[in-house]
């Protein structure tokens, strides 16, 4: 079996991202703050990575729609539309939660940074899910621009 190399190594980046998360939250519980800061920033470069292969390829490619067989394929598009607004929701909280902790916005941050490593958590494992679907479990249907491969049209 091939796998397609940029959804391969953006999936990795999303993975290293969030595996980067949860060392910075070990680090933080035992009060190393530069450690955690620097984790963070890696955590945050690997999720930007990620972003620009996937936008780029979105741009360039297009998407790939759902090769799986058509009765599933309704519980596929309602989990991609479940992993998409984690993301969305996850990068924002990244970006604010990035600026609190730099501005030193420390009570906003502590009550913020749990809530977004949770988010982010679960995005990495529905990415990874998506990922699986498209390319390991079933052979990917056809390159599509971001609208047809949601909506099929």
């Amino acid at each position: 079996m091939s796998l397609p190399i940029l959804p391969t190594i953006s999936t990795s980046c999303i993975v290293l991202s969030a595996i980067t998360v949860g060392i910075g939250w070990w680090q933080i519980s035992k009060k190393n703050i530069e450690a955690h800061k620097k984790t963070m920033i890696v955590a945050a470069i690997f999720a930007l990575i990620f972003f620009i292969i996937y936008a780029s390829r979105t741009i360039f490619i297009g998407n790939t729609t759902f090769g799986g067989p058509k009765n599933i394929k309704v519980y596929y598009l309602l989990f991609l539309i479940f992993h998409i607004t984690l993301a969305t929701t996850g990068a924002v909280f990244g970006i604010i939660s990035l600026i609190t902790g730099f501005r030193n916005k420390l009570k906003i941050h502590r009550k913020l940074g749990p809530i977004t490593s949770m988010i982010w958590f679960f995005t990495a494992i529905t990415g990874v899910t998506v990922y699986l679907l498209l390319y390991v479990f079933y052979h990917g249907g056809e390159q599509a621009s971001m609208i047809k491969a949601i909506l099929g049209f």
